[in-house]
């Protein structure tokens, strides 16, 4: 075995081992008190019990999408059968496992965080931290062991050549992300429905505070901060990184091809440069350990700004690694004497993206925190009523898509140009492939905040129920702000990551639809084609319809969550007054079951669209090539381009619409409580912040988190199948 991937499965091995440690030194904590614990086991019984029915439908679902792809594959391809249904089920199966570990670590340090803050601020966002860190070098050490492994089996068992492997497990990537889009789906479409219920009934009807535990929607509002926000975003980074891992092995497998006068036939050479971003990805490993362990703050200090410190800590060492990496696979031998720029260029390339993804946060933060101007005009739009706000918020998330707009274009043309300048033929198009993993080089670091933020949120519920003294809850009110824009900032770094992604794997489809077809030359894009405009027409369409679906489905089980916690404080007066317990897991257990019945229908959308447009157009093609002169291949290639970019913008709209409507309510909370001067909690300002805040929840937690995972699928589904479409 080359010392290449004994590096990525060493790495990957150490980073498990790594959470392993954290997970002891997260248990080893405090549990509090009995009455702490008691809300904890609520919360923990309610999000096992819905992943559990949950994952039972996707295994399902995934199931019965195997064995459709491998009857696909024996008619059309069956050389591939085998092996596009084996790497499908591994995929999916990996997606699982990994958006059960970050939920299975949050229900167990949300209660250790909350008791850590009634000794020290510090303690406290350790605890959270350190506990999200668990989700996220698991999820990206298994993302690169899952690829790696696969590889080296096709490599050393399969008998493939050496340049296609990265074809033949393309299905992996596509069961991640079928995976994903159902877990986020279904952990959206709960936690938001749970949100909006406990939100309307509890804080605009009942006028009693967030997570009040006479609220019988407070346990299944926080059980949905765990099934969504740690769950169903754990699978949607785990397959974030597998299909762009792969996206990128396929790129540099076509590198490798255009170069023969440089390269020669050297499998040794064929292997290091294959295995190029998944070293990269390794050293990102070891960079975002460093990072985490390096958090800390006092008492007196900002939480976010420890924060803030351990991502810049982890982003400088990503470029380091990024610069060995470099070195290693171009910088040295025959590559190196006939190429002396290439590693250079491609180290740039990588630091390109390291870049990108710290603008992106940049960004985000500026769009969705208090501090800045957008989510301070919301506010102030909230003095006279829900429609200004309403119509403030919608203007800053149009608003908000020009910056990340530029950026991605930035760094699409900058890493082009240095790729076409590095010397190599298809460099331009391996190097935006390179900015890809360079972004996606502090993810374990990344997804460790993201986590942070339902941890901390579920901390603060649970001070709140039990009822601790005040200065333990501004202490977790503190650490809850900072979740709040933590996981605003994921979101942009996770769409940032998907707009280069799906460029990515765009490349990786025409590469495909070029290595599969011999009697076939793939004409590009060409949208002057009435099929390839209906194409594309299909995939802008299909962002909007899904968007809808998902939108409209937290607004049923919504509604049945409200009539429910009317029905019990009219059935049982005690309720409000104090004296009666609500029952929590009525309420539980109605938006499980809507939540997974709801998620069904845009995720089998977004799945059979792409298949049927392709299959239907490619049969139009056969029967009649004089009127539909482009093949299925083409027309879903118009399909995939559109839709990733109607879904980039319109996922950067809903996510930091959502999020500035969350803190502008926030904003309002932190005001002096003053009902004459329509200020603070209980005003009127502050029930138009609520009323926009409830709209944009399913905005920023369910559709546009849902459309991260929709734009990869597109172009996992269209490469997996791609040979089904020529």
């Amino acid at each position: 075995m080359s010392q290449e991937l004994l590096l990525i499965f060493g790495v990957s091995i150490f980073a498990m081992a790594f959470a392993v440690y954290l997970i002891k030194n997260v248990m080893k904590r405090d549990t509090g008190t009995a009455k702490m614990q008691e809300i904890s086991n609520a919360i923990k019984e309610g999000a096992e019990a819905f992943l559990r029915r949950q994952n039972k439908t996707i295994l399902w679902l995934a199931l019965v999408t195997t064995l459709l792809v491998y009857l696909l594959y024996t008619f059309q391809k069956p050389e591939l059968a085998l092996w596009a249904s084996l790497s499908f089920i591994l995929g999916a199966l990996s997606s699982v496992v990994s958006g059960y570990i970050g939920m299975w670590i949050s229900i167990r340090a949300n209660i250790r965080t909350a008791s850590e803050a009634m000794n020290s601020m510090n303690g406290a966002l350790q605890t959270a931290l350190r506990a999200g860190a668990v989700s996220g070098l698991f999820i990206v050490a298994l993302s690169l062991l899952g690829v790696v492994g696969l590889f080296t089996i096709a490599l050393y068992l399969g008998g493939l050549e050496t340049s296609k492997i990265p074809l033949y497990i393309a299905g992996y990537g596509f069961g991640a992300s079928f995976v994903a889009l159902f877990a986020q789906l279904g952990g959206g479409i709960y936690t938001k429905a749970a949100d909006v219920g406990a939100d309307l009934v509890g804080k605009v009807e009942a006028g009693i505070p967030e997570d009040d535990p006479r609220n019988p929607a407070v346990i299944a509002d926080l059980v949905g901060d765990n099934v969504g926000d740690c769950a169903g975003r754990g699978a949607d980074l785990f397959e974030s990184t597998a299909a762009e891992n792969i996206g990128a092995m396929i790129l540099a497998a076509m590198l490798y091809n255009g170069n023969s006068a440089i390269f020669g036939n050297n499998p040794e050479i064929l292997l290091l440069i294959i295995l190029f971003p998944l070293i990269a990805r390794a050293f990102g490993l070891i960079s975002s350990v460093i990072g985490i362990m390096s958090v800390k703050t006092k008492e007196d200090k900002d939480p976010m700004d420890a924060l803030n410190r351990g991502y810049y800590i982890t982003s400088f060492l990503a470029m380091v690694g990024f610069a060995v990496a470099s070195y290693w696979v171009f910088g040295t031998g025959p590559v190196a004497s006939a190429v002396p720029n290439a590693w250079w260029h491609f180290l740039l390339c990588g630091i390109i993206g390291i870049l990108t993804s710290v603008l992106f946060l940049w960004i985000t933060q500026y769009y969705t925190e208090y501090k800045y101007s957008p989510v301070q005009s919301i506010a102030e739009a909230s003095k006279t009523g829900p429609a200004t706000n309403i119509i403030s918020g919608i203007a800053v998330g149009f608003e908000c898509v020009a910056y990340p707009a530029i950026v991605i274009s930035a760094a699409i043309i900058s890493s082009f140009a240095l790729g076409v300048s590095s010397g190599l033929e298809n460099g331009g198009f391996f190097a935006t492939a390179v900015a890809t993993m360079g972004m996606l080089g502090p993810a374990a670091y990344v997804l460790a905040m993201d986590t942070f933020g339902p941890i901390t949120d579920n901390a603060g519920g649970i001070v709140e129920m039990s009822q601790q003294p005040e200065e333990i809850r501004v202490k977790t009110d503190r650490l809850d702000a900072v979740g709040n824009t933590t996981k605003a900032l994921t979101k942009g770094y996770a769409v940032g990551s998907a707009a280069l992604a799906a460029f990515l794997l765009f490349q990786a489809f025409i590469v495909e639809i070029k290595e599969y077809s011999h009697n076939y030359n793939f004409p590009g894009v060409d949208v002057s084609q009435p099929p390839v405009f209906i194409g594309a027409l299909m995939g802008a369409m299909l962002v909007f319809l899904f968007s809808a679906w998902a939108i409209k489905a937290v607004g049923r089980a919504a509604q049945a969550i409200i009539q429910n916690v009317r029905d019990q404080f009219k059935r049982d007066p005690g309720i409000l007054a104090g004296t009666s317990k609500p029952n929590y897991g009525e309420c539980v257990d109605l938006v499980t079951r809507a939540a997974l019945r709801e998620m069904v229908k845009p995720g089998l959308l977004v799945v059979l669209t792409p298949i049927l447009v392709g299959l239907i157009f490619k049969w139009l093609h056969k029967m009649d090539p004089v009127v539909f002169k482009a093949t299925g291949a083409e027309v879903v290639a118009a399909m995939l381009l559109i839709g990733t970019i109607v879904g980039v913008i319109v996922a950067l709209f809903l996510n930091n619409a959502g999020g500035a409507w969350d803190n502008a309510k926030k904003f309002i909370e932190l005001e002096p409580r003053d009902l004459a001067k329509n200020m603070g909690k209980g005003s009127d300002k502050h029930k138009a912040g609520v009323v926009g805040d409830t709209v944009g929840d399913p905005f920023k937690d369910t559709a546009g988190p849902s459309l991260h995972v929709l734009i990869k699928l597109l172009s996992t589904v269209t490469l997996v199948l791609a040979p089904l479409f020529i």
